[in-house]
């Protein structure tokens, strides 16, 4: 049996510089690994004719209500059986707390813990980077999920690169109780018309000067241009987030998930407890965290 924690993801910035003629889109945008986990628990068992060679069960059941063949830590274990002919079978247990299509690489994350547990459980031997080689074939962000930490991320999120890992910076996170459909938001980005673009290097050089409230005014996500007129809520949580001291506040990913940064712990403590009584949040998601150095 291994069992391994399978942290969160948010956008510092995200910025979409091309559409490919394959459909992917280019990126480029820096990631940080926060204190939100999953937990994943994977079993070697004997092979049992007749049945599923991977079993996958959950605390909750998803909103999307996938069957588990369909489900990405499914595919990443069927994958590592099918690529290294393992005989044995798997029997996995995954505990979720990151909140689901989130913006926060829930999923990924969990794909990428699974790749992991895989190679640790069957000696596979295998480097990181043959890791996110496979993992890269599941989902854009799951090679980032092998390498977690800052980053700075390329390609169609396969081209990594290490950036001076972030200092510790609380951080209180608001999901709202909407389904954002992440084709949808790529499928209706006009980048020809973007006139906002994050300003990478600085949010590098603000990183690397650990101070706050630098990378607060860094902070720049071009899906928000999208996703926001279509759920003006978003904004609205921005705005609590502010008005109750963070120093900055952003959507992560293609949303819904906002979370806000601040420059110590009892502030972040002081706006989560009033999101937390906020009779419009009731049915939100809401979490007091910290980004998370590797």
């Amino acid at each position: 049996m291994y069992i391994i924690k399978t942290p969160a993801k948010i956008n510092l910035t995200l910025d979409v510089t091309n559409k490919r003629p394959d459909g992917y889109h280019e990126l480029k945008m820096i990631m940080q690994t926060i204190s939100v986990y999953d937990e994943l628990m994977i079993s070697l068992v004997p092979h049992t004719a007749g049945k599923d060679p991977v079993t996958l069960k959950m605390n909750i059941e998803l909103p999307d209500k996938i069957p588990p063949e369909k489900n990405i830590v499914y595919k990443a274990a069927m994958l590592m059986k099918k690529e290294f002919n393992i005989m044995m079978d798997f029997e996995i247990y995954l505990t979720k707390n990151i909140p689901a299509a989130a913006g926060l690489a829930g999923g990924s994350s969990d794909c990428a813990a699974t790749l992991i547990a895989i190679n640790k459980l069957c000696q596979l031997g295998l480097s990181e980077e043959k890791l996110c080689k496979l993992g890269v074939t599941i989902g854009a962000d799951v090679p980032y999920c092998i390498k977690k930490g800052t980053m700075l991320s390329e390609g169609i999120g396969e081209i990594l690169t290490p950036i001076t890992p972030l200092p510790n910076i609380w951080l209180v996170l608001i999901k709202p109780d909407i389904a954002v459909s992440t084709t949808y938001v790529y499928n209706h980005l006009n980048i020809a018309e973007l006139n906002i673009h994050p300003n990478t290097d600085k949010m590098i050089t603000a990183i690397k000067s650990k101070d706050i409230a630098c990378i607060a005014s860094y902070l720049c996500n071009v899906l928000e241009t999208v996703t926001i007129p279509k759920y003006p809520v978003i904004e609205n949580i921005k705005t609590f987030l502010i008005n109750n001291g963070a120093s900055g506040a952003l959507m992560s990913g293609s949303g819904p998930t906002v979370f806000g940064i601040f420059t110590d712990m009892e502030k972040a403590d002081i706006a989560y407890k009033k999101a937390l009584d906020y009779q419009q949040y009731a049915n939100y998601d809401i979490i007091l965290c910290n980004t998370v150095n590797y």
